[in-house]
């Protein structure tokens, strides 16, 4: 674990701030009301090299590694109050750019990644489905083998950035009778035939991050737009939530500290029966445990970031992602009983930033589902037997 930052990181992390502060989300409580995505704050982030961090120089990014690109987006979220724009680039790195990257032959490299990097391209990740979202075995978006192409049917629906993407990573079954091992995954391009992309209905936050059903109709893909090997998608989705759940959070160290800051000045200069409120212990003690859910959650996270080094990232990214998220709602929460009925007023920013932390709480995989997994790599669930009833009790 780093436990300082170079110059380089800290530098990038106050660009990131600055530019959140000066030139994104300016009018973000009417996009918020609206659900408008800012294609404008996109190409900002974009030409700003956000969306290419964690690339290669090759591809048009700059080669940083997850703890620096967790930095880097601390910075940013400290700065910019659009959280569905996080979420969205969130979204497009983590789940569209990584598996294309780690997954994807020199050809697929070279034809997507660059686009990705400079925003000319926005990337979805398609895998939720009516009857199948955490659970990868009731997949039933198919994929029928047919010459040197393959023929997509199915229906994702909750896909973020559906509406305004070109490319989706697209997870199918080649045999529904193999279960998760017969998910493969596909890269399929909005201008594909058979590829149809609708909004979905209204969401309660983030709602600058559109989200939309993708319906694939016989969309015949050639075995060239596989990713990966045939079978091998239930590794590349493993792998890429993986990332998704290290490192989506990250911009949501800066929002909590940025929320953190603004309610100790709140404090400081708002009156009641003759002092400060900041004086009286209940409020006192609120903005403390405010901070130390701030502190471990950055800890977990940095942490669940230097795993992604490994082949095997463990149970970090599932704790990283669980506390994280949560911690964000109880530091919202908290603001907004800080503030009283300042913060509970609607367009305000503790309102929204708590719609959005709810958010985050089911983005990448429930709550509930994260500690699922967190249990079966303890060995508390899975596997059930009693041939290893001890564990070394760290999730590897």
């Amino acid at each position: 674990m780093r436990w300082e930052w170079d110059g380089a990181e800290d530098e990038l992390s106050r660009e990131l701030r600055g530019l959140g502060e000066e030139f994104l989300s300016k009018d973000v409580a009417e996009r918020d009301r609206d659900g408008v995505f800012s294609r404008g704050d996109w190409t900002s982030c974009a030409e700003h090299g956000v969306l290419g961090l964690l690339l290669p120089p090759e591809y048009g990014g700059a080669g940083r590694d997850p703890v620096a690109y967790a930095r880097a987006m601390e910075g940013l979220g400290y700065g910019c109050l659009d959280n569905g724009l996080m979420m969205a680039m969130g979204a497009h790195v983590l789940a569209a750019e990584v598996p294309v990257w780690e997954f994807g032959d020199e050809e697929q490299r070279r034809r997507y990644l660059p686009g990705l990097a400079a925003g000319r391209l926005i990337g979805a990740n398609a895998m939720t489905e009516r009857g199948s979202g955490s659970d990868a075995l009731s997949l039933a978006t198919v994929a029928e083998p047919d010459g040197d192409s393959y023929r997509l049917t199915g229906r994702k629906l909750y896909v973020t950035n559906a509406p305004v993407a070109d490319l989706f990573v697209v997870y199918a079954t080649v045999d529904p009778s193999l279960g998760f091992t017969g998910v493969t995954a596909f890269l399929v391009e909005r201008g594909d035939a058979g590829v149809s992309v609708k909004e979905q209905a209204e969401k309660m936050g983030l709602r600058t991050a559109r989200w939309g059903e993708v319906e694939l109709d016989a969309c015949r893909i050639p075995a060239s737009r596989r990713l990966g090997a045939e079978r091998q998608g239930g590794a590349v989705f493993a792998r890429t939530m993986a990332w998704e759940r290290a490192l989506l959070m990250a911009p949501w160290l800066g929002v909590m500290r940025r929320e953190i800051d603004e309610c100790l000045r709140f404090v400081r200069r708002r009156r009641q029966f003759g002092k400060h409120i900041g004086h009286f212990q209940s409020v006192a003690n609120r903005i403390v445990d405010m901070r130390i859910r701030w502190e471990a959650a950055r800890l977990l996270l940095h942490r669940a970031a230097a795993e992604l080094d490994r082949p095997e990232a463990g149970i970090f990214p599932e704790i990283g992602k669980l506390y994280a998220s949560e911690a964000a709602v109880d530091v919202l929460t908290s603001a907004m009983q800080v503030y009283g009925a300042v913060g509970y007023t609607t367009g305000g920013r503790v309102e929204r930033n708590l719609r959005d932390a709810l958010g985050m709480t089911i983005s990448s995989g429930t709550s509930d589902m994260q500690r699922v997994i967190i249990a079966g790599r303890l060995g508390i669930t899975w596997p059930d037997t009693e041939t290893n009833t001890e564990g070394n009790g760290d999730g590897r």
